[in-house]
């Protein structure tokens, strides 16, 4: 006898748990993990610094670990723990500053190329174009050429550089934004194109724009890296990873490779863990927004 009522149909798998699995992948949770602890060692340096990063002893240069000194010391008797407790803030705010300033910057070009379109589409993303055509490390090396060695010269010309980037990631997401039926709603109830934009499309598109982001600051930490390496980058005082790569090849050349090969090796993991969370947050807005 039919009661009338529809049975539902059994659920074989909970909503997200798809997403839930992929987000404990066991390779996202180290680099998470290890990209969290690169942040907290670099803001608590200050306390966790056995000794003066920048304090020289000469007569024990070159010395392997110790009880005193737990990663030896370089050519000059520096403490290379110190060094590189230190020299992570460095490392990690040159990233931070391009990546602030090229999404910030890449975001109001790409919502104005996207959402007006026409002449003044064309003008800006010709001019984005013009930019990511041009290798990114030449031009800071360009710009510190004129300005000298400091973090600021590369940084802004690697935001520069980067800017494409974001800008084109976000003038798409505006085109396909604009075809959404919330967009004619807000136009027909009056809203001005900075509210609809500000209010609504920004929040929308800004998880996959700040994904991107991640994964830029990975590639920024490499190229400020290389800059520093090749002694275009921070002073020679200014306790950084690079800097102590490039420093690190005289105790190369007499059998001490390991101040060198300390800062090479976190460099290649921040990178990594950057843009594998990077990426795995991409993978996640993707999948929840289909």
């Amino acid at each position: 006898m039919s009661t009338g009522l529809t049975r539902r149909p059994a659920l074989t798998r909970r909503p997200g748990l798809g997403r839930l699995k992929a987000a404990r992948a066991p390779l996202y949770l180290a680099c998470l993990g290890f990209a969290v602890l690169v942040v907290l060692a670099a803001l608590l340096a200050p306390w966790l610094s056995p000794y003066d990063p920048n304090a020289v002893d000469l007569g024990n240069a070159l010395a392997g670990p110790s009880p005193e000194h737990l990663l030896g010391v370089d050519t000059a008797g520096r403490d290379t723990l110190s060094r590189l407790l230190l020299g992570a803030r460095t490392s990690l705010l040159g990233p931070l500053g391009v990546v602030v300033f090229s999404t910030v910057a890449g975001i109001a070009v790409g919502l104005a190329a996207g959402w007006r379109g026409g002449w003044l589409d064309s003008v800006l993303s010709r001019s984005t174009e013009l930019v990511f055509a041009f290798p990114g490390m030449l031009l800071a090396i360009l710009i510190v050429s004129v300005y000298g060695e400091g973090l600021l010269a590369p940084v802004v010309a690697l935001a520069i550089a980067y800017l494409p980037y974001v800008s084109r990631l976000t003038r798409s997401l505006v085109l396909a934004e604009r075809t959404r039926p919330y967009v004619s709603a807000y136009q027909v109830q009056g809203h001005s194109a900075l509210q609809i934009c500000l209010r609504h499309v920004l929040p929308n598109i800004a998880p996959i724009v700040l994904a991107q982001s991640a994964v830029n600051f990975g590639y920024a930490l490499m190229d400020l890296a290389g800059l520093s390496f090749l002694g275009l980058g921070v002073p020679a005082l200014t306790p950084d990873w690079g800097r102590m790569v490039f420093d690190g090849q005289t105790a190369i050349q007499h059998g001490y490779p390991l101040s060198a090969i300390l800062p090479c090796a976190l460099i290649v993991l921040t990178v990594v863990a950057f843009n594998v969370v990077g990426e795995r947050w991409a993978d996640q807005v993707a999948r929840r927004s289909a």
